[in-house]
Protein backbone atom coordinates (compact mmCIF):
# COMPACT_ATOMS: atom_id res chain seq x y z
CA UNK A 1 0.00 0.00 0.00
CA UNK A 2 1.73 3.18 -0.87
CA UNK A 3 -1.15 5.80 0.30
CA UNK A 4 -0.96 7.06 3.70
CA UNK A 5 -3.02 7.15 6.77
CA UNK A 6 -4.85 10.46 7.85
CA UNK A 7 -2.86 10.49 11.11
CA UNK A 8 0.52 10.57 8.83
CA UNK A 9 -0.02 13.74 6.86
CA UNK A 10 0.81 17.18 8.07
CA UNK A 11 -0.27 20.03 6.28
CA UNK A 12 2.94 21.51 4.36
CA UNK A 13 3.47 17.82 3.07
CA UNK A 14 4.45 17.76 -0.61
CA UNK A 15 4.71 15.31 -3.17
CA UNK A 16 6.36 15.19 -6.63
CA UNK A 17 4.89 12.10 -8.30
CA UNK A 18 7.09 9.80 -10.04
CA UNK A 19 4.71 8.53 -12.55
CA UNK A 20 4.08 10.20 -15.97
CA UNK A 21 2.01 10.37 -19.03
CA UNK A 22 1.75 11.11 -22.58
CA UNK A 23 -1.01 11.72 -23.57
CA UNK A 24 -2.28 10.34 -27.03
CA UNK A 25 -5.12 10.31 -29.72
CA UNK A 26 -6.73 7.02 -28.74
CA UNK A 27 -6.68 9.07 -25.48
CA UNK A 28 -8.70 11.93 -26.43
CA UNK A 29 -10.79 9.80 -28.33
CA UNK A 30 -11.81 7.63 -26.05
CA UNK A 31 -12.42 9.69 -23.02
CA UNK A 32 -14.13 12.21 -25.43
CA UNK A 33 -16.61 9.44 -26.64
CA UNK A 34 -16.62 7.68 -23.93
CA UNK A 35 -18.48 11.06 -22.07
CA UNK A 36 -20.35 11.50 -24.99
CA UNK A 37 -18.60 15.06 -25.44
CA UNK A 38 -18.89 16.03 -29.20
CA UNK A 39 -16.81 19.00 -29.13
CA UNK A 40 -15.30 19.26 -32.36
CA UNK A 41 -11.81 21.07 -30.91
CA UNK A 42 -11.52 17.27 -29.17
CA UNK A 43 -12.69 15.47 -32.66
CA UNK A 44 -12.70 17.28 -35.64
CA UNK A 45 -8.53 17.94 -36.56
CA UNK A 46 -9.70 20.41 -39.82
CA UNK A 47 -12.53 21.95 -36.92
CA UNK A 48 -9.53 22.31 -34.49
CA UNK A 49 -7.63 23.65 -37.33
CA UNK A 50 -9.15 26.70 -37.63
CA UNK A 51 -9.29 27.91 -33.61
CA UNK A 52 -6.80 29.29 -31.65
CA UNK A 53 -5.56 26.39 -30.81
CA UNK A 54 -5.02 24.92 -34.89
CA UNK A 55 -4.50 21.55 -33.22
CA UNK A 56 -6.93 19.14 -31.25
CA UNK A 57 -6.99 20.27 -27.75
CA UNK A 58 -7.45 17.18 -25.11
CA UNK A 59 -10.84 17.40 -23.32
CA UNK A 60 -10.21 19.17 -19.85
CA UNK A 61 -11.94 16.27 -17.97
CA UNK A 62 -9.63 13.41 -19.12
CA UNK A 63 -6.83 15.92 -17.66
CA UNK A 64 -8.29 16.31 -14.76
CA UNK A 65 -9.08 13.00 -14.32
CA UNK A 66 -5.04 12.10 -15.18
CA UNK A 67 -4.27 14.35 -12.26
CA UNK A 68 -6.37 12.80 -10.25
CA UNK A 69 -5.68 9.23 -11.19
CA UNK A 70 -1.31 10.64 -11.48
CA UNK A 71 -1.73 11.15 -7.67
CA UNK A 72 -3.66 8.24 -6.15
CA UNK A 73 -0.69 6.00 -5.62
CA UNK A 74 1.18 8.63 -3.49
CA UNK A 75 -1.77 9.41 -1.59
CA UNK A 76 -4.89 7.44 -0.92
CA UNK A 77 -4.12 4.31 -2.37
CA UNK A 78 -5.45 1.91 0.25
CA UNK A 79 -6.25 4.68 2.66
CA UNK A 80 -8.96 6.01 0.96
CA UNK A 81 -12.55 5.58 2.31
CA UNK A 82 -14.07 8.35 -0.22
CA UNK A 83 -13.39 11.20 -1.79
CA UNK A 84 -15.64 14.14 -0.90
CA UNK A 85 -15.29 16.93 -2.91
CA UNK A 86 -13.40 18.49 -6.21
CA UNK A 87 -13.24 22.20 -5.55
CA UNK A 88 -10.90 25.05 -7.51
CA UNK A 89 -10.20 22.68 -10.64
CA UNK A 90 -8.94 25.34 -13.34
CA UNK A 91 -7.61 24.38 -16.56
CA UNK A 92 -4.84 27.34 -16.91
CA UNK A 93 -3.11 25.87 -20.47
CA UNK A 94 -4.15 23.45 -22.77
CA UNK A 95 -2.87 19.74 -23.51
CA UNK A 96 -2.27 18.82 -27.04
CA UNK A 97 -1.52 15.28 -28.15
CA UNK A 98 1.68 14.36 -27.10
CA UNK A 99 2.05 16.21 -24.11
CA UNK A 100 3.41 14.41 -21.35
CA UNK A 101 2.08 15.68 -17.76
CA UNK A 102 3.43 14.75 -14.28
CA UNK A 103 1.84 15.48 -10.77
CA UNK A 104 2.51 17.43 -7.83
CA UNK A 105 0.64 17.80 -4.58
CA UNK A 106 0.39 19.40 -1.29
CA UNK A 107 -1.77 18.89 1.84
CA UNK A 108 -3.31 21.99 2.34
CA UNK A 109 -6.29 21.01 5.21
CA UNK A 110 -6.50 17.90 7.83
CA UNK A 111 -9.77 17.98 10.20
CA UNK A 112 -10.42 14.84 12.40
CA UNK A 113 -13.90 13.76 11.26
CA UNK A 114 -17.06 14.11 13.47
CA UNK A 115 -18.90 11.53 12.31
CA UNK A 116 -16.28 8.89 11.91
CA UNK A 117 -13.88 7.89 14.76
CA UNK A 118 -10.44 6.34 13.09
CA UNK A 119 -10.83 8.71 10.39
CA UNK A 120 -9.92 12.01 8.54
CA UNK A 121 -10.36 14.32 6.25
CA UNK A 122 -7.06 15.46 4.28
CA UNK A 123 -7.43 18.30 1.20
CA UNK A 124 -4.82 18.27 -0.83
CA UNK A 125 -4.16 20.72 -3.69
CA UNK A 126 -2.97 18.74 -6.97
CA UNK A 127 -1.39 20.22 -9.78
CA UNK A 128 -0.50 18.96 -13.65
CA UNK A 129 2.31 20.11 -15.65
CA UNK A 130 3.42 19.30 -18.90
CA UNK A 131 6.82 18.80 -20.35
CA UNK A 132 7.48 22.79 -20.18
CA UNK A 133 6.81 23.20 -17.18
CA UNK A 134 3.51 24.98 -17.12
CA UNK A 135 0.26 24.44 -14.69
CA UNK A 136 -2.16 22.95 -17.44
CA UNK A 137 -4.98 21.71 -14.23
CA UNK A 138 -5.26 22.33 -10.95
CA UNK A 139 -7.69 21.17 -8.05
CA UNK A 140 -8.50 20.96 -4.56
CA UNK A 141 -9.47 17.33 -3.73
CA UNK A 142 -11.08 16.58 -0.61
CA UNK A 143 -10.54 12.99 0.77
CA UNK A 144 -11.90 10.83 3.96
CA UNK A 145 -8.86 8.62 4.82
CA UNK A 146 -8.55 5.59 7.64
CA UNK A 147 -6.34 6.47 10.60
CA UNK A 148 -3.27 4.12 10.82
CA UNK A 149 -4.40 3.10 14.59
Amino acid sequence: MAGKFFDQWTVGDTLEHEIRRTVTETDNLLFSTMTHNPQPLHLDVEAAKESGFGQILVNSTFTFALLVGLSVGDTTLGTLVANLGFDKVVTPNPVFIGDTLRARSEVIGLRASKSRPGQGIVTFRHEALNQRGEVVCSCERSALLKSSA
